[in-house]
């Protein structure tokens, strides 16, 4: 028709899929109750599922269909086994809708390699920006990523350095982070060094745990294979074949970051992640993260991940929240700038 755009939604697809299975209570469990895992799949995707046993008919945008279609075979297989809480859920939903937005952009499906293999876990990323976040940290000394809570920054760096020294590429593992609740004086805490610390690295700490069970992960620490350290304490060291991790670096003044980063030595590598909207420094205090990527953007051998609200992969109210303070403050930097220009 003359005037038309050619715009319009996609027609509707309706898919048939029968999930076949002599245990009724895997399709209760996949469905969840009063349906709701159904429910929550329809109102993720927009689209319509009904089912009369383990026949299921998915109705909406194709794209949307076949995301679906996946879900459930995927819930399906899990329902199983374990129980299909809330947080499989939305993990199963956020995975497949990274895959489809990643075939989208015509990348390959597959991870190119980047599966980390520890001995009790395999990691493998979900999403184009932990795809890109682990292939920097494989290809550069050092790799920044920086974004929102949730996105998987600090455990896949913890993942990389588990990896690299359960292959040999590095010696030991040095955990590091500012104890700006602490104003990075410890002395007046009780206990030993790690003792003080070990609040402040708590998530550093649980992703240990889970891929190199606790025994070992405390035998290491007690070898000093695996370091942990204030930040404060960096000063003055070359650290030589080490995997450095710095969390919560927003949290570093500009001159913490410089030390930091010209500590590393020969075989070292180090990954250093942060939120900027979460700094906890005075007000006139400069974040050392916001600084240097400024400073160190395009510098040889250096590589920074951005990740935003869409690669958050913890519950989805989360994703929701962190888009909310994202889109206020965005509002406020363009009302701050056209304020500027006014005056």
């Amino acid at each position: 028709m003359p005037g038309s755009d050619n715009q319009s939604d996609p027609i509707p697809e309706t898919q048939e899929l029968l999930l076949d299975s002599p245990d009724n209570a895997a399709l209760a469990n996949l469905s969840g109750q009063f349906d709701e895992n159904l429910r929550q799949i329809e109102r993720r995707l927009d689209i319509l599922i009904s089912n009369r046993g383990g026949r299921f008919r998915l109705t909406g945008a194709p794209a949307a269909v076949q995301a679906g279609s996946r879900i459930l075979r995927e819930l399906f297989r899990l329902a199983a086994t374990a129980p299909v809480d809330a947080q499989r859920l939305h993990m199963t939903i956020q995975e497949n809708l990274m895959e489809h937005a990643v075939a989208q952009g015509a990348e390959p499906a597959d991870d190119n390699g980047l599966t980390m293999k520890t001995r009790r876990l395999h990691i493998r990323p979900r999403g184009t920006n932990q795809r890109a976040y682990l292939d920097a940290i494989r290809n550069h000394d050092l790799c920044f990523g920086i974004g929102p809570a949730g996105t998987g920054k600090t455990y896949l760096a913890v993942a990389s350095a588990v990896a690299a020294l359960e292959e040999e590429r590095v010696r030991r593992i040095v955990l590091v982070r500012p104890a700006v609740e602490a104003g990075e004086r410890l002395g007046f805490l009780p206990g030993d060094m790690s003792q003080k610390v070990d609040p402040y690295l708590r998530p550093m700490y649980d992703a240990l745990y889970e891929m190199m069970g606790f025994d070992r992960v405390a035998r290491l620490i007690e070898r000093n294979i695996i370091e942990v350290a204030p930040l404060a304490f960096m000063r003055g060291r070359s650290l030589n074949e080490s995997f450095v991790i710095l969390d919560e670096a927003q949290n570093t003044t500009i001159e913490q970051m410089k030390m930091l980063v010209t500590r590393l030595g020969f075989g070292s590598r180090a990954v250093i992640t942060g939120d900027v909207t979460q700094i906890d420094l005075p007000k006139h205090q400069l974040s050392g993260l916001k600084h240097a990527t400024q400073v160190l953007q395009g510098v040889p051998g250096i590589a920074f991940t951005h990740f935003t609200a869409g690669d958050v992969v913890r519950h989805a109210l989360v994703q929701r929240i962190v888009e909310a303070y994202q889109n206020f403050e965005a509002a406020a930097s363009l009302k701050a700038d056209e304020g500027n220009r006014a005056g």
